[in-house]
C-alpha cells in the first residue's frame, strides 16, 4: 500500500473522500502528460468526448458542484456553460496548459470553498435542493472515476495510433 493510502486508511472520513476525489483528480489531469495537442483534441468516438474535452469538463463540474452547489450562484455568474454537453467544446485558445490550469484553478476554488465544512453540512444551490457535502463528495468521486475510465480508453487509443503511424 503506498504511503499516502497508508496513512488515509484510519483517517476521517472527511479526509478520505478528499483523498480519494484527489486521487481522480490528479488521473484526469495526468491522462494528458506526453501527448500533443493535436493527439488531445481527437475525437475517437461519435460523442463529443475527447481527452482535452474531459479535462474541461472536469473544471465544469468542479465549478458546478463546488461552487454552484455551495456557493448558491448561477452558472452565468460563475462563468460556465448552461449545461453539461457545451462544456465539452473546445475553442481555438483551449490547449493542454490552458485547460490543466483552468482544472487547478477550478479544484483550489472548490478547496477553498468548502473549507470549514463538514460531511452533514447543508449545500443550498443544487437544483435538486439541499444536499449534505458528503453527497457532493461521493457524485464528484462517481464523476471523475467514470471520466478517468474515458481518459485511459481514449489515451490508449491515441497512443496505439502512434504505434500505427
Amino acid at each position: 500500500m503506498a504511503t499516502d493510502e497508508q496513512a488515509v486508511l484510519h483517517a476521517s472520513l472527511d479526509v478520505q473522500l478528499a483523498w480519494f476525489l484527489d486521487e481522480h483528480r490528479a488521473m484526469l489531469v495526468e491522462s494528458l502528460d506526453g501527448l500533443s495537442e493535436s493527439e488531445v483534441r481527437q475525437r475517437l468516438v461519435s460523442s463529443k468526448t475527447t481527452l482535452l474535452g474531459l479535462v474541461k469538463h472536469a473544471a465544469f463540474v468542479e465549478r458546478v458542484w463546488f461552487d454552484e452547489a455551495v456557493t448558491g450562484r448561477s452558472r452565468v455568474e460563475i462563468g460556465i456553460p448552461r449545461g453539461p454537453d457545451e462544456s465539452f467544446d473546445l475553442g481555438e485558445n483551449d490547449t493542454i496548459a490552458s485547460v490543466r490550469s483552468a482544472f487547478l484553478d477550478a479544484v483550489a476554488a472548490s478547496r477553498r470553498a468548502v473549507g470549514g465544512l463538514g460531511l452533514d453540512d447543508l449545500v443550498r444551490g443544487n437544483r435538486r435542493g439541499p444536499l449534505p457535502l458528503r453527497w457532493v463528495y461521493l457524485h464528484m468521486i462517481r464523476e471523475l472515476a467514470q471520466h478517468c475510465g474515458h481518459a485511459d480508453i481514449l489515451r490508449e487509443q491515441v497512443l496505439a495510433a502512434r504505434g500505427r503511424d
